[in-house]
């Protein structure tokens, strides 16, 4: 049986999830959950994650939310799969690990409030004042990861931390889209922005592009 994967659109945390399948070429069975009609909060899918969140896999006998303890898993438990999500060596994969925290407790935090000031509050309602101070924050985490890619990719090789941070970035610009003078693409340093245009070059990246963005 193949591993279900509980996926909602636009989360980067079941974004990162979905990458990591497709890089292992691991086969898998996707269950598109709809967060406006409520399934995430529906008894079947609350049996799965307590905290009704996505992403979610079920994979034999074992059920695992939280998104990068699902990426560890995948690594583990398919070594004969694909590619590797940490590869190099163990200092290379110690600082790929490193940096997939430093996304997960810094930049998503900040990225947060601001999904919060403007794509979670309607336009009549957004205080400008809070925006602005959560862009600042955000900008600030941008340039603190301005010297983190190392030739192509962040580590040196396409890895868990480039699937864990691009979803996070992708959908800061979304903010932008809905509020163009945040202006966030233009601050980005460029080697990071040159690194985004990379990943938006991968077929995986294409493949698993959120269906209801333009």
């Amino acid at each position: 049986m193949a591993l279900a994967f509980y996926y909602g659109a636009g989360s980067p945390f079941a974004w990162r999830v979905w990458l990591a399948l497709e890089h292992k070429a691991i086969p898998y069975e996707f269950k598109l959950l709809s967060f406006s009609a409520g399934d995430l909060r529906r008894p079947e899918f609350l049996a799965l994650n307590p905290r009704g969140k996505v992403p979610v896999i079920v994979d034999r006998d074992l059920t695992l939310y939280e998104s990068a303890a699902i990426v560890e898993y995948l690594e583990d438990a398919y070594p004969e799969f694909g590619k590797r999500l940490f590869p190099g060596g163990l200092a290379e994969r110690a600082i790929a690990r490193r940096m997939v925290c430093e996304a997960d407790n810094y930049l998503a935090p900040v990225l947060n409030r601001l999904l919060a000031h403007v794509l979670f509050t309607p336009e009549p309602d957004w205080r400008l004042d809070r925006i602005a101070a959560a862009r600042e924050d955000l900008v600030r985490e941008f340039d603190r990861w301005a010297d983190a890619r190392r030739g192509d990719f962040l580590t040196g090789h396409l890895s868990a931390t480039d699937f864990t941070l691009y979803p996070m970035l992708a959908l800061a610009m979304r903010c932008e889209k809905r509020k163009p003078d945040l202006a966030l693409r233009e601050r980005l340093p460029s080697a990071l922005d040159q690194w985004m245009h990379g990943m938006e070059m991968l077929p995986i990246l294409r493949k698993t592009w959120p269906p209801h963005w333009s």
